[in-house]
């Protein structure tokens, strides 16, 4: 008999549209947009999938239900309602937000102009929202420069003016307000300066600016100096303010630039609004990562979030890749100008978003932020499980002398100093590394394991392919070849070797996961030559007093323990040298010393 489910997948249409994915008690798991409905759902169940927790959704999957739209861009704006209605449990997390401030034109006569969070469905112009006060506060500080409005909330009906109905206010008597209250002030003349302020809150600073110049002219030629300068003021304001806004090309406008940066579990939409060259409003958007979705499905997706979240109407948007949005919406990638430049500005505001939430993370929430690196060091470096036990080995051995090596363990990340471990090289000859590394390596997990002791999942070995060679001989005296991931990492360029591998990995500089494995071969590497200067030390102390007549082992242990190296022991006087080891002993002593300056 066949599957029910394969019955509905057979029964799918060509067609764009949204899937919606059920379990036994009718509980949505998941809800996805396609270009082609049928090849889109069977693509879940034809294979096995690399994220774990998609092939968990898979299992639990009994039903499919699906809309059919009439082109791919209605199913991404169904898709992205469908998420916020229905918030299944394995779609990324997206939170709308309607606490934004705006700027208000209220409708009425008079206008007055204030931020609010609601918007009331009376006719009003509302622009916004912003996603600052800091930016609402500084284009109000602006416009109240600029013109002189009015901020009671009387009636100005024409009828209520006539009938002297109302007293010009504190406002008008300190220049701050025309009165129209009492009639000083025309219904026109003050609809001009709204006129003016819808342009500013648009980001088009022409018009007013053509006509501040042009009232001062009239005013200069009519010998009014003073008025004049005052209107220079605001035109000053104005251009100040215009200069620090614009960014790019005025000639660029009614634009949006969307970028995106992702890690194992999260991705960072970051939204610029352009208009006339300048930034209008910037927002970022945090998506929490559910199946491992890829950066082109995520930003499709923000970027409807963003346009139905903010109101935009814009025809062109900038991002760092094609994506479909439809024939409505022209789709730019950028590779160079000034259209680049905002993009590149775009992406900067996404990361430094981002690393203000890590930091934030690391300080609220340690263990999530663990989990995060530990989720995105196993992805990066190819690894079956997380790299929760990392283990790095590093050789000393300086101009061929006291051949030693060091092997320091992280956990969870974090150095575990306890576990740290000194080897002093036993079987080799002279200065070798590879024959070094293969002994201490050995060595170390005959030991864990005969003493029954956890191993690492992962060994890094600080050197190239020929000191990982070794290692792999002494995993595979152990029988542990396959069982421990291991790696190399060679100083130079900071490459990273597999086993078997003749292509080296290279890691972005600024990566988390290699920030880690620096952090361990730094650590292996001071670990080693601390033990290799003190032993150096203890060496060249005990070759020395052991020639000194009359000084025999026991008197040689207690001044190495005393003095810790022979110039100290050197310029020790008589009196000093007879505290640790008596009178007699520590004539001899200085008198070896004296005798051999």
């Amino acid at each position: 008999m066949q599957n029910p489910l394969e019955l509905q997948i057979q029964t799918l249409p060509d067609s764009p549209g949204v899937y919606q994915y059920y379990d036994k008690e009718d509980k949505i798991l998941y809800v996805g947009k396609a270009k082609n409905l049928k090849k889109r759902v069977a693509s879940y169940f034809s294979k096995t999938h690399d994220n774990a927790r998609t092939n968990v959704m898979v299992r639990k999957i009994v039903s499919i239900r699906h809309i059919v739209v009439p082109t791919e861009t209605d199913a991404l704006l169904l898709e992205n309602n469908l998420i916020k209605k229905l918030q299944p449990r394995y779609n990324v997390l997206l939170k709308d937000d309607k606490t934004y401030p705006w700027i208000c034109i209220k409708r009425e006569p008079f206008s007055r102009i204030f931020t609010t969070r609601n918007m009331v469905k009376d006719g009003s112009e509302y622009f916004g929202p912003y996603t600052s006060f800091k930016t609402v506060h500084t284009l109000l500080d602006l416009i109240k420069e600029l013109y002189q409005l009015r901020t009671c909330n009387y009636d100005l009906t024409r009828e209520n003016i006539n009938s002297g109905k109302y007293k010009v206010c504190l406002e008008y008597h300190i220049g701050n307000c025309k009165g129209p209250c009492e009639g000083h002030q025309s219904l026109e003349d003050y609809q001009k300066n709204i006129d003016a302020i819808r342009e500013i809150l648009k980001g088009n600073f022409k018009e007013s600016l053509k006509d501040f110049k042009t009232l001062m002219k009239n005013l200069a030629s009519e010998m009014k100096f003073e008025q004049a300068q005052k209107i220079k003021d605001k035109i000053d304001i104005l251009e100040n303010y215009q200069s620090r806004s614009t960014i790019v090309n005025p000639r660029i406008s009614n634009v949006d630039v969307f970028s995106i940066i992702s890690d194992e579990s999260a991705a960072f939409v970051n939204f610029l609004q352009i208009s006339h060259g300048a930034i209008i409003r910037s927002h970022t958007l945090e998506i929490k990562k559910k199946l491992d979705e890829p950066d082109e499905e995520l930003l499709e997706l923000a970027v409807v979030e963003l346009r139905e979240r903010f109101k935009l109407l814009s025809r062109e948007i900038i991002v760092p890749f094609e994506i479909d949005l439809g024939e409505s919406v022209k789709v730019t990638v950028p590779q160079l100008g000034d259209k680049k430049q905002l993009l590149d500005l775009s992406v900067r505001n996404a990361k430094f978003f981002r690393m203000d939430q890590l930091k934030q993370l690391q300080i609220v929430d340690p263990d999530r932020h663990t989990n995060r690196i530990m989720a995105q060091m196993q992805k990066d470096l190819r690894l079956s499980v997380e790299p929760r036990h990392i283990e790095c080995f590093d050789n000393s051995n300086i101009q061929g002398t006291n051949p030693v090596a060091a092997c320091v363990v992280f956990k969870d990340g974090k150095p575990s100093k306890k576990d740290y471990r000194h080897f002093n090289i036993k079987t080799v000859e002279g200065p070798n590394d590879f024959a070094s590394m293969e002994e201490v390596v050995y060595r170390r997990y005959k030991r864990l394991l005969d003493e029954e002791q956890p191993l690492p999942q992962l060994i890094i070995i600080d050197g190239g392919k020929g000191q990982l060679s070794s290692a792999l001989k002494s995993l595979d005296d152990l029988n542990l070849r396959g069982k421990i991931a291991i790696i190399g990492i060679a100083k130079r360029l900071e490459e990273l070797f597999y086993p078997g591998d003749s292509i080296p990995l290279y890691l972005d500089k600024k990566s988390e996961t290699l920030k880690v494995i620096q952090q361990l071969r730094n650590e292996a590497h001071r670990f080693g030559i601390t033990h290799h200067r003190d032993k150096r030390s203890k060496g060249a102390l005990k070759t020395s007093v052991e020639t000194i007549p009359g000084i025999g082992e026991k008197t040689m242990i207690t001044l190495i323990k005393h003095f810790k190296s022979v110039k100290r022991l050197s310029q020790a006087t008589e009196k000093e040298i007879s505290d640790v080891v008596g009178v007699s002993k520590a004539k001899k002593i200085t008198d070896f010393y004296n005798h051999t300056k």
